[in-house]
């Protein structure tokens, strides 16, 4: 009794001084790819959505003899070349196109305002009656005040763009170099995507069953975040920019860019956008225009969200879209971009280990 004491106390202190390491080089380990995360994050958002379409045509190869082998070499190869082009091509029109419309619209805006200020003047005036009326005279703002606070953000806008554009142009180099780490990590997922997914799963020291159902639930949130989500943001976008060049609005995929943001929004969604501009279009006149305006736009752009998203998920996600409209807030201001896929996957995913973890606590009380 004396003799199994003490060695039972050592076992203590060994298991706890193991895992205190084991804790110390995780972190560590974290800090060697944390430059690499973005990469390695829309590398396996990339692998997922296409690795079925991968797996399809390598499955009748055999990959034990060398012909096999060289045959899914360049299969990868032909998939991250693929890959690249259409990231690469589209975002480099988009960008540019994008940049060159809002610091037209910005520009044309300012100098709108600053040589017919009458344009505003009522409108102003009655946000400035508004604000009096809801705060019962506390506070008082005219509507020159409101002009030309305006009038100074865009100013103040025109050059933050500006200098963003300057500084955009200087890092081409390093987003250059991330498509091509990018590139590199596809190239070996695609070649070596179930032995890496064997080595991480491997480390994770839960139960086997536990694994598979997470790993099938990250698989199924990805793939349907992806479709269901900023497919259908993506498609709506680009319809909202063929309107809007059909109706040649200013900076049409400055306001399609707004459109792919506003979908998110629960029940307003892209209307708060081309509502707006139809309303605009009537208040200066075309009164016929505006309301055609507004009707194609409806129709053609918000309605496709009530078509396009349950067609992609068909009840897959279980989440109320307010849970994920504040979840993908929360990831963009929590990770930027990437909080676009991270914030709703970590709420789905919080969501799943519970379920896990009450199934086997009730399982252990029972």
């Amino acid at each position: 009794m004396n003799n199994s004491s003490p060695n039972h106390l050592s076992r203590n202190i060994q298991t706890y001084v193991f895992g205190a390491i084991l804790i110390i080089l995780f972190i560590l380990v974290c800090r060697l790819f944390a430059p690499f995360f973005t990469v390695l994050l829309w590398s396996t958002l990339l692998y997922v959505l296409l690795s079925p379409l991968h797996h399809r045509l390598i499955k009748k190869l055999n990959l034990d003899s060398l012909k096999g082998k060289i045959l899914k070499n360049l299969w990868a190869v032909v998939f991250v070349l693929g890959t690249m082009i259409i990231i690469l091509i589209p975002l480099s029109f988009v960008a540019s196109l994008f940049f060159r419309q809002i610091i037209d619209l910005l520009r044309y805006t300012r100098e709108a305002l600053n040589q017919r200020p009458e344009f505003l003047q009522d409108l102003t005036d009655h946000i400035s009656a508004l604000i009096r009326d809801v705060t019962m005279d506390q506070v008082v703002v005219t509507g020159d005040e409101i002009l030309r606070q305006v009038t100074g953000f865009l100013t103040a806008g025109l050059q933050n763009l500006l200098s963003l554009s300057s500084t955009v142009a200087r890092n081409v180099g390093g987003f250059a170099l991330s498509l091509v780490f990018m590139a590199f990590s596809l190239f070996f997922f695609y070649v070596d995507g179930p032995y890496l997914s064997r080595l991480v799963l491997h480390a994770i020291p839960i139960r086997k069953e536990y694994i598979t159902t997470l790993t099938g639930k990250f698989l199924d949130i990805t793939r349907n975040l992806f479709f269901g989500y900023i497919m259908v943001a993506l498609v709506q976008a680009v319809m909202a920019y063929i309107i809007f060049s059909l109706f040649h609005v200013r900076g049409a995929l400055v306001f399609a860019a707004l459109t792919f943001i506003c979908v998110f929004i629960p029940m307003i969604g892209g209307g708060l956008v081309w509502l707006p501009l139809g309303l605009v279009r009537i208040m200066s006149g075309n009164i016929a225009g505006g309301i055609f305006f507004l009707i194609v736009s409806g129709i053609f752009i918000s309605t496709l969200d009530n078509v396009l998203r349950p067609m992609f998920l068909k009840d897959r996600i279980q989440l109320h879209p307010l849970i994920i409209f504040f979840a993908i807030l929360g990831g963009v201001q929590a990770f930027g971009f990437n909080g676009l896929i991270l914030g709703p996957m970590m709420v789905i995913l919080f969501l799943t280990v519970l379920d896990l973890f009450l199934t086997e606590h009730k399982i252990r009380n029972e």
